[in-house]
């Protein structure tokens, strides 16, 4: 089914996937939610797809949740609640888990949810005059569903100070603790900088990446004597590899490797 919140379009091996709600500031739903998990798990099997743009239209990346979805979980029993929270933790896992680099471009507002998708995303581009927050403890909830992926990107202390206090920061702050990865002054500079970006994924190896981002994950979860062996296993299969073989010869031929044809 196509998708109606959400617009996705393809340069080339790009996948660009826009939220599309600007009305509500691209504020989640349960059917945008549905529409990006969906999303998210084509483009992963998806061979010809080498990186996703992850980015809102209009004034705002994403402001947390819609408020009318927010009004009829009012009415929500514990039971529907958690398939709720389920659908939406699969949703974020779904990105996070993306086997190709997922790139967002982030401007207006990130907030609740929305810094969450930040935190998935491999590499994140603010303008500088986006404002950050984990709103949820202002409304008497919590940052439940997006703490994996928030304390994985920015720890424990500053997911602390910033979740328990629910205070707005800015992007200086943002990329000072690491939620986003380069602060840039305009729109204009916002899409160069993507660009630039775009363009270093397309030179790395397609296998490579998505080893590369596999064994990460799985290293985080190992213990410090487990990771010898994972590491050792990891680098011999990549070496023995189409692309590693093709990529060490190119090297040393002076040569573009295959995957940049």
């Amino acid at each position: 089914m196509e998708p109606t919140l959400l617009t996705v379009h393809r340069e080339g091996p790009i996948a660009h996937v826009t939220l599309a709600r600007p009305e509500v500031r691209n504020a989640f739903n349960a059917e945008l939610i549905a529409e990006l998990r969906a999303q998210f798990e084509h483009l992963d099997g998806d061979p010809s797809v080498r990186a996703v743009v992850l980015s809102g239209a209009g004034k705002t990346f994403c402001g947390g949740a819609d408020i009318q979805w927010m009004r009829a979980s009012l009415e929500l029993s514990r039971e529907a609640n958690l398939e709720d929270a389920r659908a939406m933790s699969r949703m974020f896992r779904a990105l996070d888990g993306l086997s190709k680099p997922v790139i967002g471009r982030i401007h207006g507002a990130a907030l609740g949810g929305g810094a969450g998708l930040v935190a998935c995303c491999d590499v994140a581009i603010a303008s500088a005059d986006t404002v950050f927050a984990f709103t949820e403890t202002k409304l008497g909830i919590m940052p439940a569903v997006i703490s994996p992926f928030v304390l994985a990107k920015i720890g424990l202390s500053h997911a602390r100070a910033l979740a328990l206090t629910g205070e707005r920061f800015g992007a200086a702050r943002a990329l000072a603790i690491g939620l986003v990865h380069e602060v840039v002054g305009s729109e204009a500079e916002l899409d160069a900088a993507v660009a630039r970006v775009v363009a270093e994924v397309r030179s790395a190896s397609p296998t490579g990446v998505a080893a590369t981002k596999a064994l990460f994950a799985r290293v985080c979860e190992e213990t410090y004597d487990a990771t010898l062996e994972t590491t050792a296993q990891a680098i011999a299969a990549q070496r023995t590899s189409a692309e590693g073989q093709d990529g060490l010869r190119a090297f040393l031929e002076k040569r573009p490797p295959a995957w940049m044809g």
